[in-house]
């Protein structure tokens, strides 16, 4: 049986854990590349609501921008699944 556990990266925004590839910081070169040719193709959302970058999840099906550290994310999708509902 497949979990859907969705993933709060702020402001009420959630991805779905099962989609996500990698959590990375985006201060790297490489990964601002990453960014902008996402951009360009229009395979980017960006959920910061005008704040800074701090966490690029990179996932099945593009990229999401996020203003949560990766630190914050990655413990959010290693906590366990509350299946009791």
């Amino acid at each position: 049986m497949t979990v859907f556990k969705p993933i709060n990266i702020g402001f009420g925004n959630v991805v779905m854990a099962n989609r996500i590839i990698a959590v990375i910081s985006p201060e790297s070169a490489p990964v601002k590349r990453m960014i902008q040719e996402a951009k360009d193709s229009g395979s980017i959302i960006d959920a910061t609501y005008g704040r800074k970058t701090k966490a690029v999840i990179v996932t099945d099906s593009g990229i999401v921008l996020s203003a949560l550290l990766p630190e914050t994310i990655s413990s959010r999708i290693s906590q366990p699944v509350d299946d009791t509902e």
